[in-house]
């Protein structure tokens, strides 16, 4: 998620285009990106209302919203395994019950940490990859009123855990967003992998590396429910860029360790297209979408977007970060694509949508000039859907911080700002927002702090 060398932040793009007397907005086909969503009607406003600033210096809600911090890093997990961990990114709900039938939540939260993290995911037996990986995640249970149960560690030892994304099954896949091999920064293992954790049990799936769906800088992933094939995004920032894969598995069925059976990794190719920043207009398709296998999954020698994909190449495209199952579709993000790192074209952040069935992929949302400098403008991140009908965005930049929603009719109206300065009154500094997603029966909303790493869950009239 947090990448230092953004070359254009989204305040300097707000702050031309509104002195050249344009704006910032989304274009495109909203409608497109709910489809298959519960029958919820488009929201009939703009916005909840004004954000009112917290007394408490940590979350500006609307009116009638609240917020409970469930998680700072630094507390004592209540497992008793030492502290909870630093830079919260990737997040997902789970649906659980006790033992005496009451609704339960499990929170599975990723630490995106690197080998400087301030604080590492604690070392457990039997849970932890490489003892020399500080990332990893933790895992959160919650009662029927939202009140923390449980907070443990549910995998350590790996590195730069990004983002993910439940299975059907009802378990989480985290992603290693680094190419890192045994030797580099100390660590003593292969990293860039994906892994499945348990988030009620996390010594039901371990820390076993899911080889055969490749090592490369892994940001996102959605499963096609009806065939079990595993979408991918690669977040790679710096030219080359990532690509966007699909794993067959051989056991399509799913199930806990089922993807550690093995399958085929393959890599996007759209004829005619190497790089997806050149394509600038909302509902531009491309038919026959050709899937190429990846020669070395494992980039024993050669990262794999780097690799011999045969004479006609493959499709590249920078900063691809959100990925999510839609109706019958996926969907993924590209953050944005600046020329002056070596893509074709520029944009200020992309959302396309692949129809397997048709074998089609179509643009269906492009940030940039508008009508609104308050829109949120450049580098979508973590996306998630609203039980509401909507579209809920974490805005990753400098500056204030927000998430942002958007109605079925492509009202945007800011949802959440953080208020925890970790700059100084001469210059403050917000940390971005992570991991949005929604508790099963969509009535919380909940959402991280990345730095500093807070989860919090945020409560109110999500139906009105």
């Amino acid at each position: 998620m947090s990448q230092d060398s953004r070359s254009t932040t989204r305040r300097q793009v707000m702050a031309r285009t509104a002195a050249l007397g344009g704006a910032l907005a989304f274009a495109g086909n909203l409608t497109e990106l709910f489809a298959g969503t519960a029958a919820a009607q488009p929201l009939g406003h703009k916005s909840y209302g004004p954000l009112i600033p917290d007394p408490n210096g940590l979350l500006d809600l609307p009116a009638g919203f609240r917020y409970r911090v469930l998680s700072r890093e630094g507390d004592r997990l209540r497992s008793g395994e030492g502290l909870v961990p630093s830079n919260h990114d990737g997040m997902a709900a789970f649906a659980a019950r006790s033992r005496t039938g009451r609704d339960r939540v499990h929170l599975v939260r990723n630490h995106e940490n690197r080998v400087t993290a301030k604080i590492p995911v604690p070392t457990v037996e039997g849970l932890t990859y490489d003892p020399m990986g500080k990332g990893g995640c933790t895992s959160l249970a919650l009662d029927e009123r939202g009140h923390v149960l449980s907070e443990r560690v549910a995998i350590a030892g790996t590195a730069v855990n990004c983002a993910g994304g439940p299975t059907p099954w009802g378990t989480w896949l985290t992603c290693e967003e680094t190419e890192d091999q045994a030797g580099t920064n100390g660590y003593t293992k292969d990293h860039g992998f994906i892994f499945e954790v348990d988030p009620t049990d996390p010594h039901r799936t371990g820390a076993v590396p899911l080889t055969a769906m490749g090592r490369f800088q892994h940001e996102a992933i959605a499963v096609d429910p009806r065939r079990g094939i595993v979408y991918e995004t690669e977040d790679a920032f710096l030219k080359p860029f990532g690509l966007f894969y699909r794993f067959l598995p051989d056991r399509p069925q799913g199930g806990i360790g089922s993807l550690r059976a093995g399958g085929r990794l393959q890599a996007m190719r759209v004829p005619g297209v190497a790089d997806l920043s050149t394509i600038q207009e909302t509902g531009a398709t491309f038919r026959d979408i050709e899937w190429v296998d990846v020669p070395d999954p494992l980039a024993a020698q050669t990262p794999v977007r780097l690799q011999d994909f045969g004479p006609r190449g493959i499709t590249h495209a920078q900063k691809l970060e959100g990925c999510y199952w839609g109706g019958s579709c996926v969907y993924f993000v590209s953050s944005f694509a600046h020329s002056a790192d070596g893509s074709a074209s520029d944009h200020y952040g992309q959302i396309w949508r692949y129809d397997p069935a048709a074998r089609r992929l179509t643009l269906v949302i492009v940030f940039g000039p508008g009508t609104d400098v308050q829109l949120p403008g450049e580098s979508p991140d973590n996306i998630c859907l609203a039980p509401s009908g909507g579209l809920m965005v974490c805005e990753d930049g400098n500056g204030a911080q927000h998430v942002f929603g958007v109605t079925r009719r492509g009202e945007v109206y800011a949802m959440a700002r953080g208020a925890q300065n970790i700059g100084s009154p001469e210059a403050p500094e917000w940390g971005e927002f992570a991991g949005v997603t929604f508790s099963p029966d969509g009535r919380t909303m909940f959402v991280n702090c990345y730095t500093p790493g807070t989860t919090f869950a945020v409560t109110g009239p999500w139906h009105d």
